[in-house]
């Protein structure tokens, strides 16, 4: 490994702090994410770019239009948590800078893999699972609409909700789990409520189906939600790779998550076929900014996973830095340094210092 960088692969990712414990977590990623790729014989060009309270501050909106512009040039950046109940109240009623970027760059797909890690409090120590969530439309008024909202009021005792399924949403998600599991352990579960919502979940059933029939080495079942629910606590180990429309994915992977740890290691990219954009599955958690104290796990993963997809487009060094990270927090946990939410001791700096310190071993 050379000490000269500027002979190395470089890869421009972008670097948004955040709100809450975002300055906290996101600059022990970058420390972490650096030690990694320079281990691997590659590195990373930061893009720091304003967003939330503080971009608030310096440029009026907690989402700026630089920011907007930036992130266009770039395939990949790491958005920390925001906190927008906090923002003034002309910007509370907004789409939240998350829910902007998603929908500007038509990040379709949620990427949560749910994953015990040996040494931590688990639910379901066995399970090693991914939600593939639909991201653009469903009962999600923020996300099913191009104009305004999918919820409306005709008086002032009613309120109507209209939730859109469409075939090229269902087929554009079903591959990206069916590609997903090819590179897994051969299995995709559909989840829906057809017995109920026939023509909206019933279509985004049948469209997966008709999308599996190109995969056949791929394992393909399907389930209710409810009944989901019940399976994953009952027998989450079991399953591979789930696929669900907008809502039922963003309830199925919070409760995957907490089995297989808690929402503090809970990673997630949200992607298009051309971007991507890692962010923790947990939001700013105000309460606790500033001590020290906030785990920094699931953005750390989230990162590994921008890594490896990097990888996949550019240079491989950059997927074998993102396993590495993946190994590294593992093994850290494992010896049993952690954060306090996951039984430990351990601030934010302390554990980011021993996954480095392993990284660098």
């Amino acid at each position: 490994m050379t000490d000269d960088t500027a002979t190395l692969q470089t890869h421009r990712i972008g670097l948004l702090e955040g709100d809450g414990i975002g300055p906290e977590i996101v600059p022990a990623t970058r420390r972490i994410v650096d030690t990694a790729v320079a281990a691997a014989g590659v590195a990373v060009e930061w893009v720091p770019l304003p967003v939330g309270a503080s971009a608030i501050e310096t440029h009026g909106s907690p989402l700026p239009q630089v920011t907007l512009d930036t992130l266009a040039e770039l395939d990949a950046w790491i958005l920390g948590p925001h906190d927008s109940a906090s923002y003034p109240p002309e910007f509370r009623g907004q789409l939240t800078p998350g829910g902007r970027i998603r929908k500007h760059f038509d990040l379709y797909a949620n990427i949560r893999p749910a994953c015990a890690l040996p040494g931590a409090p688990s639910v379901a120590p066995k399970m090693d699972l991914v939600v593939v969530r639909e991201n653009t439309e469903g009962f999600y008024a923020d996300r099913n609409m191009a104009v305004g909202s999918g919820e409306f009021m005709p008086t002032s005792d009613i309120a109507l909700a209209v939730g859109v399924i469409t075939r090229a949403a269902c087929e554009r998600i079903a591959h990206t789990a069916f590609d997903l599991a090819s590179r897994r352990r051969k299995r995709v579960t559909i989840v829906h409520k057809a017995n109920v919502l026939a023509r909206t979940t019933g279509l985004f059933r049948d469209v997966c189906q008709e999308v599996g029939r190109l995969y056949p080495s791929v394992t393909v079942d399907d389930q209710h939600v409810d009944a989901m629910a019940a399976l994953l606590v009952r027998r989450g180990a079991e399953f591979d790779v789930i696929v669900t429309e907008n809502m039922f994915g963003d309830i199925l992977s919070d409760l995957a998550a907490e089995l297989s740890g808690s929402l503090g290691t809970a990673a997630s990219i949200n992607a298009s076929r051309t971007k991507a954009m890692a962010q923790a599955a947990h939001g700013a958690a105000p309460d606790i900014a500033g001590q020290g104290r906030a785990n920094p796990i699931a953005l750390i993963l989230s990162a590994a996973m921008l890594l490896d997809r990097v990888g996949a487009r550019a240079d491989i060094e950059f997927s074998a830095a993102a396993r590495s990270i993946e190994d590294a927090v593992r093994a850290t946990v494992a010896a049993g340094v952690a954060t306090a939410d996951l039984g430990g001791t351990a601030s934010t700096d302390e554990f980011t210092a021993a996954v480095v310190a392993r990284l660098e071993a």
